[in-house]
């Protein structure tokens, strides 16, 4: 295979997995207008189209979308081989790329990776922001966070934080006028800030344990947002009930901004794991940084 074809091939791959000319551009560092004169080039020596485009989006024709799944694993798994290389240089190197809730990223990851990297300087690490059950394999990270309970048997998964739990809270300018829930069913009567997730398109039922029962409660108020950071703070301004990590709620609880109602209903759940295919070639650089997220106790 041409080294031209290579190249384009490698054009391809980034556009389809981003969705995006635009990302993509700037993760090569060229303009948009040169990555779309190459694919146009590559559709027309291949005879088929690979992507649709529109003044908004860009996705993956049924061809393209088979050749995405087809060509990307191969790809990753040459940039896997390449970091192996690494192991021979006297200094670690390398791009890890990470998907993790905002959450996540703040108080468990970003805390520990700080130092870490300041050691590992030739490491270069991409955090992707994201709600989503991503599909790691397919979108090109190499690694994942999701709750322990959620991560697939196939995978490899690695404890990085203690048992989570969640809060009800709210400031005094709400409930100073309103009734105390005594149940979490009375939220239901309440003025409450939804979270909405992108993988199931809809507000997250808020889940809390009574009698080793579960509970769920769907909840409804003024605001809905797609980050768990800006529910916080539209409960320290007084718009209704949220519920969000205990600590995150912490600081605020302790300085009176805000109080939390119903714990003895707020269940501990098993904490945050990184998650990474099993048949994974793990680069130094790689192996590294999971070590340094690791949570012991």
């Amino acid at each position: 295979m041409e080294r031209q074809n290579i190249n384009d091939l490698m054009v391809f791959l980034v556009v389809a997995r981003e969705r995006s000319f635009t990302k993509a551009a700037a993760k090569f560092g060229v303009s948009q207008s040169a990555l779309s004169h190459t694919l146009r080039q590559l559709e027309q020596r291949l005879g088929v189209r690979l992507l649709t485009r529109t003044t908004r989006s860009v996705s993956p024709t049924e061809a393209g979308e088979r050749m995405l799944q087809s060509i990307g694993p191969l790809f990753d798994e040459i940039g896997s081989a390449l970091d192996g290389l690494n192991i021979l240089r006297d200094q670690p190197a390398g791009t890890v790329r990470l998907t993790a809730g905002d959450y996540q990223i703040q108080c468990y990851i970003w805390p520990k990776l700080r130092t870490f990297l300041q050691q590992y300087p030739d490491i270069r690490l991409e955090l992707d922001v994201n709600y989503g059950l991503q599909d790691i394999v397919s979108e090109g990270y190499d690694a994942g966070v999701r709750f322990g309970e959620q991560i697939a048997k196939d995978m490899i998964s690695v404890r990085i934080g203690p048992d989570v739990r969640f809060a009800v809270v709210a400031a005094e300018s709400y409930f100073t006028s309103r009734d105390i829930p005594k149940h979490p069913k009375d939220l239901m009567q309440h003025r409450c800030i939804n979270l909405r997730l992108p993988t199931y398109g809809g507000l997250y039922a808020w889940e809390f344990e009574e009698n080793g029962r579960e509970i769920k409660v769907r909840v409804d108020g003024q605001l809905v947002f797609n980050t768990i950071y800006n529910v916080l703070e539209a409960a320290l301004d007084g718009f209704g009930f949220a519920y969000v990590p205990e600590d995150i709620a912490k600081l605020h609880l302790g300085t009176g901004r805000l109080h939390r109602f119903l714990e003895d209903f707020s269940p501990y759940w098993e904490g945050f794991h990184l998650y990474y295919p099993s048949r994974r070639q793990s680069s130094p650089a790689f192996s590294l940084l999971v070590n340094a997220l690791r949570y012991s106790t």
